[in-house]
């Protein structure tokens, strides 16, 4: 299964594209990974909802019909990144894709259509990003997946476990919830 990131204008910052070609190399050590950068405005001429059709409509261009889609939308589902890596890894243990796309708007969002035709929509966050910044996230989250999956040191939060053979830590009363004993308080 290849990877296939479709996004809405080119990175304007250094800082960005630093990051973004930073996790795309660690991406690709597991996954073949393309990005796609689409014209932002696509014509900038019109009212902001004529611009994410014609962005949609792009979009879907870059797009095989087996293609399948995920959204990056605010309105999506959150995931955490064990989470997501269960996700990656039920896509690439499905065999029914070969492309597993990742679509990113531009300063307006995604139009309907994309939405329509994506398989899931994914929220990054609560939190409303600059869609610039959301590439390097997108990517980042990809790379933690993977570790996850491969059972590599990168994610240490309290979830790794998440069905990805965690360590067993020990439990009761003496113990915090990373396996440490509780700090006593004097007072």
């Amino acid at each position: 299964m290849k990877l296939k990131i479709v996004a809405v204008g080119k990175l304007a910052f250094p800082f960005y594209r630093d990051a973004v070609e930073e996790y795309l190399q660690r991406v690709r050590r597991y996954r073949p990974c393309e990005i796609v950068e689409l014209r932002e405005g696509a014509g900038k001429s019109g009212t902001p909802q004529q611009t994410v059709e014609r962005e949609g409509e792009a979009i879907l261009g870059t797009l095989s019909p087996k293609a399948f889609l995920v959204a990056l939308d605010e309105r999506g589902q959150s995931l955490s990144s064990p989470e997501l890596a269960q996700f990656l890894e039920r896509r690439m243990l499905s065999g029914t894709e070969d492309v597993l796309a990742f679509a990113i708007g531009g300063a307006y969002g995604l139009s309907a259509a994309v939405k329509q035709r994506a398989n899931f929509l994914l929220s990054l966050s609560a939190l409303t990003f600059p869609h610039q910044m959301v590439r390097p996230l997108l990517l980042e989250q990809l790379y933690r997946g993977f570790t996850i999956i491969h059972h590599e040191p990168y994610h240490n939060g309290d979830d790794f476990s998440a069905g990805y053979g965690a360590q067993h830590r020990p439990t009761g009363s003496a113990h915090g919830r990373r396996g440490f004993p509780e700090r006593k308080t004097l007072c």
